[in-house]
């Protein structure tokens, strides 16, 4: 069913003050790009498309958009040369389609979730058809340094007058404290005529979407600031300070859905845990642990202090894995434990089995990677290095220092010892 919404993000800006060669948007979040995170947030309204106006690293942000957004309606514009906002409109507008209305936001408002565009969205429908058909609603936020941001001027009766930057605001409109953030939803027939009367008389000769809210209240159509319930969602991000900053509040989201599902974090400030992960009801994760995207982790599990979870890493249910051990591409069985300075690569540990301090699993032959597999129950000593690909079957175990080759052929039940390592035989 048609929800009648065409989304536009605005991607094409370099990001001069990021100091980077990569698209401003596509700078990473918890493991997910900017973009990303604002395509999730438009997904949310279950629009018909999502239009993307690019620039720089255009092929980059169109490739971006496409891994996470496989299954959306896409469609991408170039913007070049930049002339400003209402210009990324203009040159978006052939790729609406039949919709109706429009929304603005930009690829580097990550905060930015999908509940307020849909406050922002139901603001502009109104109560009726007539409410809908030409009425404009913008996000704005009450903040409490407004420097820089445009100032929402209201009229007595507390309705919409005009929107002033700072430079032209009277030390009066300075004081105010509602700022625009250049998120709109427009009626669609009246923004396509607004657009094409867009003029760029002004000092940079530009073309900027705050004249098309300005033109809608000058013919007496509904204009509707749509305060945000929290002001945090209004952040950008032009600089890499920003970007830590608003990493942080991306981050603690994160962290409080986990905790929400009854995962306790015992020191939020000191955790790291990338989108993308699943953990389980009643796993613990213990300070100065990093746990990257695509890790699942199961429940009564333990992670930390200290841990390192890459992508791929698997814990099933009631595993433990401890300090200053990190895990890459392997799973590690319900119920057993890597507690102490181990490196697991590209394993598949059982079930009760026992990683010791200081194992190394060498998976890497400087050319290609290797798989090892410990049965269920085997006894890892610590100190020990196996040597993929290989297999320390169910059961077995090897002796701390013990150095497990390609060529060991170990059975179960079997102890192996030494360097390189050997059966030892049974006593009596």
């Amino acid at each position: 069913m048609s929800s009648g919404t065409t989304v536009v993000i605005l991607a094409a800006g370099k990001g001069t003050r990021m100091k980077s060669d990569r698209p401003k948007a596509l700078h990473e979040l918890c493991g997910r790009s900017m973009l990303g995170w604002v395509l999730d947030a438009c997904a949310g309204v279950k629009p018909d498309r999502i239009v993307v106006v690019v620039g720089h690293g255009a092929a980059e942000v169109e490739a971006e958009a496409r891994r996470q957004m496989p299954d959306m309606d896409l469609a991408f514009v170039l913007q070049e040369p930049q002339l400003g906002t209402g210009h990324a409109l203009q040159v978006a507008a052939p790729e609406f389609g039949k919709c109706d209305r429009v929304v603005v936001t930009y690829g580097d408002m990550p905060l930015l979730t999908s509940k307020s565009l849909e406050d922002l969205i139901a603001s502009q429908k109104g109560h009726s058809e007539d409410d809908a058909a030409d009425s404009v609603a913008l996000l704005t936020a009450l903040v409490d340094d407004p420097f820089g941001y445009g100032r929402v001027v209201r009229s007595d009766d507390d309705l919409f007058e005009r929107i002033v930057e700072q430079k032209d605001a009277s030390e009066a409109e300075q004081m105010l404290n509602e700022v625009n953030l250049g998120v709109y939803c427009f009626a669609h027939g009246p923004l396509m005529e607004d657009l094409g009367r867009l003029t760029n008389d002004n000092a940079q000769q530009e073309y900027y979407i705050t004249d098309l809210a300005g033109m809608a209240a000058g013919d007496g159509r509904r204009v509707l600031p749509v305060v945000l319930e929290d002001a945090a969602e209004a952040q950008g991000v032009n600089d890499l300070a920003q970007l830590a900053d608003v990493r942080w509040q991306v981050q603690l989201r994160i962290l409080e859905e986990h905790m929400a599902n009854g995962v306790r974090i015992m020191d939020p400030s000191t955790t790291f845990i990338d989108h993308g992960v699943t953990i389980g009801t009643g796993t613990e994760v213990l300070p100065c642990t990093v746990i990257r995207g695509g890790v699942k982790i199961g429940e009564h599990c333990e992670v930390g202090p200290f841990s390192h979870l890459r992508v791929g890493a698997v814990l099933e249910d009631s595993a433990e894995v401890g300090n200053f051990t990190e895990m890459k591409k392997s799973t590690l069985g319900r119920g057993s434990k890597a507690k102490h300075l181990s490196y697991l690569g590209d394993a598949e540990i059982g079930a009760g089995a026992n990683i010791g301090a200081g194992t190394i699993f060498a998976n890497y032959d400087g050319t290609h990677k290797h798989k090892t597999v410990v049965g269920d129950k085997a006894f890892v000593g610590s100190g020990t290095i196996i040597v993929a690909p290989n297999e320390v079957p169910k059961g077995s175990t090897t002796g701390a220092g013990a150095v497990v080759t390609r060529s060991a052929k170990m059975a179960e039940d079997e102890t192996w010892v030494g360097l390189p390592a050997r059966k030892l035989p049974k006593k009596g």
